[in-house]
C-alpha cells in the first residue's frame, strides 16, 4: 500500500454523491460505496473528517427562488445535511468503522453537538467524524463550513471529492477541449473564478495555509497517495 501524503484529512463532498440514480434522496448503496473508501483510509491510520452538502434533498437557493426567506431556506438545507450525515454514519457502522456525527445545528436527540476539543480527541483515536448542520447559521455554504472545520481541526489538507478528476478551465462534460490544471494557487482560483469552492472558503484556506486537493470521488485513495492525481490548490507556484 502506497504511503499517504497527508495524515489528517477533511473531505468535502456534495449531497449528490449520496443521491439515488434519479439524482435525489439518499441511496444506501451510494452511502456504502463511499463508506468502503473511507474505511480503507481509516485502516491506513488516517484521521478523517467529512462534510456533506444537502443538495440531494434540499437546496437553500431553490427555496429562496420560490419565495422562502433566506434564513428559513438555509436552515432546511442544514437539516438536509444532518440526514445525509446520519445515513453515511450508518453505512460506516455496518462496516465496523467507528463514526460519529457532530452538528453545528442543535439536534441532540439524534446527533452530538459539535465540540472542538472532543472532535480533536476522537480524530486522534481514528474515529471518522461527519460534520453536519453547516456552520449553524444561514448565509454560509457547506464549502465555507468545510474550510472552517478544516482550520479548526488543523487538517493537513481539504480534499474535495467531485464527479471529475480535478479542476478544469471549463466544464469537461460540455467542452471536450477543457484543460485540466495540475496545480493552482489560491489567487489564481479567485482571479480565474474557477469553480473549486466559493470565494469565502478559498480565502479561509489561504489564510490558514490549508491546501485543497480536488479529485474524483472514485479516486479518493489515489488522490491522497499520488501527487499527480487531481488538482492541488495551494499558496505555492502553479
Amino acid at each position: 500500500m502506497s504511503k499517504p501524503l497527508y495524515r489528517r484529512i477533511l473531505l468535502k463532498i456534495s449531497g449528490e454523491a449520496l443521491a439515488s440514480p434519479e439524482g435525489y434522496g439518499v441511496d444506501p448503496q451510494a452511502c456504502l460505496h463511499l463508506a468502503i473508501s473511507l474505511k480503507k483510509m481509516q485502516e491506513a491510520h488516517l484521521q478523517i473528517a467529512v462534510v456533506i452538502g444537502g443538495g440531494n434533498i434540499f437546496r437553500g437557493q431553490q427555496g429562496v427562488e420560490i419565495g422562502m426567506e433566506r434564513p428559513v431556506a438555509d436552515h432546511i438545507g442544514m437539516l438536509a445535511t444532518i440526514i445525509n450525515a446520519i445515513s453515511l454514519q450508518q453505512a460506516l457502522e455496518q462496516l465496523g468503522s467507528p463514526a460519529l456525527v457532530m452538528s453545528a445545528l442543535g439536534a441532540t436527540e439524534i446527533v452530538e453537538r459539535f465540540e472542538w476539543r472532543r472532535a480533536l480527541q476522537l480524530l486522534s483515536e481514528e474515529w471518522i467524524l461527519i460534520f453536519a448542520g453547516g456552520t449553524g447559521h444561514p448565509f454560509f455554504t457547506t464549502d465555507t463550513n468545510a474550510a472552517m472545520r478544516a482550520a479548526e481541526i488543523k487538517a493537513d489538507v481539504l480534499v474535495k471529492g467531485t464527479k471529475v478528476d480535478g479542476v478544469y478551465d471549463a466544464d469537461p462534460f460540455l467542452d471536450k477541449n477543457a484543460v485540466r490544471f495540475d496545480q493552482l494557487t489560491y489567487q489564481e482560483v479567485l482571479e480565474k473564478q474557477l469553480k473549486v469552492m466559493d470565494a469565502t472558503a478559498i480565502s479561509m484556506c489561504r489564510e490558514n495555509a490549508i491546501p485543497i486537493k480536488v479529485v474524483s470521488l472514485s479516486s479518493l485513495w489515489e488522490g491522497i497517495v499520488d501527487p499527480k492525481v487531481g488538482t492541488l490548490v495551494s499558496g505555492g507556484p502553479a
